[in-house]
């Protein structure tokens, strides 16, 4: 029977590079590139996903967006599959297999999670990457029939082996979390409201443990 299936990957492993872009019209964006899904070994969730499952997700991926659908991810997942359009933080633009690695490329949009994401990486907050799926899982952990549906960015957690903590939800959770976010829709319009975006920020880094 088929189950959601979120696998995360820290930026270490994921070895996880943090560009800068610049548009024609001069506009600059911060964007990541790393891997973003793993085949052939058994990750922190006792999974295992074949090569040829993770070469055919790739491959879905990389078509989906040669078709020219915008493949959008979230910063945090949900706890559904499908994408919250208020949620979005980013897109990916380019997905590619180098060996057993699913390798991606995504650009920061200026959403307000986006604008979340950027201020973060900005300020040295470590993130890393977690693809959003379905499959079935055997009794020994191998996975078939993946349908990956995005890749979202996610918390880096303090324990090497614990699950990422919810950057959505403890931004909410956060005495003054909804005043931040409004920050952060701001600065899509009003750059000068950076400054008091990346100010709200520094304790939220605190109480998320990214640093």
């Amino acid at each position: 029977m088929s189950r959601q299936l979120f696998e995360y990957i820290n930026p270490r492993d994921a070895k996880v590079r943090i560009f800068e872009s610049e548009d024609k019209d001069g506009k600059k964006s911060l964007g990541m590139e790393g891997i973003f899904v793993q085949a052939e070994q058994r990750n922190q969730n006792g999974r295992v996903y074949p090569l040829e499952e993770i070469k055919k997700a790739v491959d879905e991926i990389d078509q989906r967006i040669r078709k020219g659908e915008t493949v959008m991810g979230e910063l945090d997942h949900p706890p559904e599959l499908q994408i919250n359009l208020d949620r979005v933080s980013h897109i990916i633009e380019d997905m590619w297999m180098d060996g057993n690695n699913g390798i991606g490329k995504l650009k920061l949009i200026e959403t307000p999670m986006g604008n979340i994401a950027s201020a973060l990486m900005k300020a040295g907050a470590a993130l890393g990457v977690s693809s959003r799926g379905s499959g079935n899982v055997s009794d020994s952990g191998i996975v078939d029939g993946f349908e990956c549906v995005t890749v979202d960015i996610v918390a880096q957690p303090s324990a090497p082996d614990a699950y990422p903590k919810p950057v959505y939800e403890s931004l909410f959770n956060m005495r003054g979390g909804a005043v931040l976010h409004r920050t952060a829709a701001a600065v899509t319009h009003d750059k000068s409201a950076e400054k008091h975006l990346m100010k709200g920020l520094e304790s939220f880094i605190r109480e998320l443990n990214l640093k």
